[in-house]
């Protein structure tokens, strides 16, 4: 399978590695809240690759800017959302630091992304 042109951006790998493990979390938390936090992480999880995909194939800087800047703002999204988790008792310290690490380095990495289109 070749690999489309948004799968070679280590952004996009590592924001769609940290979905994956988003998607691992929340199938624990309680049934409660399939349609609240649950159905929240997942999305803004997924929102981040799937903005860095979507932007990656525009022609234009400014589109693509306002692609990954909507992915970096889900990612922020996220981090509240896994910090409400941890002190609901839904993640524990250790799932939450793991998380947090993956935040904010697919951050960095968007940061660095954002900066080359400048």
């Amino acid at each position: 399978m070749q690999l489309r042109p948004y799968q070679k951006l280590i952004a996009w790998k590592e924001a769609h590695a940290l979905t994956l493990v988003i998607y691992r979390i929340t199938a624990k938390f309680p049934d409660s809240e399939r349609f609240g936090l649950i159905s929240q992480m997942r999305r803004s999880g997924a929102s981040a690759p799937t903005n860095i995909a979507e932007g990656n194939a525009k022609r234009s800087h400014r589109d693509r800017w306002c692609y990954f800047e909507r992915a970096s703002a889900s990612l922020e999204e996220l981090h509240y959302e896994c910090l409400l988790s941890l002190d609901l008792g839904y993640l524990s310290p250790q799932e939450f630091e793991d998380c947090n690490s993956r935040i904010q380095r697919t951050s960095y990495l968007l940061t660095k992304l954002l900066a080359s289109l400048k």
